[in-house]
Order: structure tokens, then sequence, then C-alpha cells
């Protein structure tokens, strides 16, 4: 039972982040789409961990995918924070004539 929850898991995420690409492409701009392309990877990655904690159950193995999944969740927001400031920063507008 506990295997079949987390397979149901793991295919959760993988089909999320499948719809997250595909929704991605309705986005005309840069900032509008690296907001959606972090939150796809974010609930993406954090549930196929999740996914893989409940397979792999309490061993040495879990505390090392907990560890990875504590550094993804902390690296991937600034990375990303990192990247629009950047942008902005450089002068990168919205170009409005493509906007809908």
């Amino acid at each position: 039972m506990i295997d079949l929850l987390a397979y149901l898991l793991i295919t959760v995420a993988l089909l999320f982040m499948a719809l997250g690409v595909i929704g991605l492409f309705r986005f005309n701009d840069f900032y509008s789409r690296i907001l959606i392309s972090s939150k796809i990877e974010t609930v993406g990655f954090l549930t196929i961990m999740i996914g893989l904690i409940v397979l792999s159950g309490l061993t040495y193995a879990t505390m090392k995918i907990f560890l990875i999944t504590l550094l993804v969740m902390v690296t991937n927001p600034l990375s990303t924070h990192a990247i629009a400031r950047s942008a902005f920063l450089s002068g990168y507008t919205i170009n409005q004539e493509t906007r809908r």
C-alpha cells in the first residue's frame, strides 16, 4: 500500500510537470515564464522527492534524499530570483506589443 502511494505521488509529480511545461507556452514574456517555470520545478521536484522518501522508508537513503530536497528548496528560489533580478537590472522590459 505504501508503494502504491509512493508511485502515485511520483506519477502526479510527472503529470504536473508535463502539464506545466505545456502551459508554459501560454505566457509571452520572460518574467511570467521564469515565475511559472520555477513553480513547476519546485512543486514537481518536491512531490517526486516525497514519493521517493515514502518509497525508501526509514533508511540512510531517506536522510540523503531529505537533505538534497532541502538544498534544492533553498537554492531554486534564490537562483530564480537572481536571474530575474539581473534581467531587471540590465533593463530587460516586457514588450507591450507582444502582450495580449
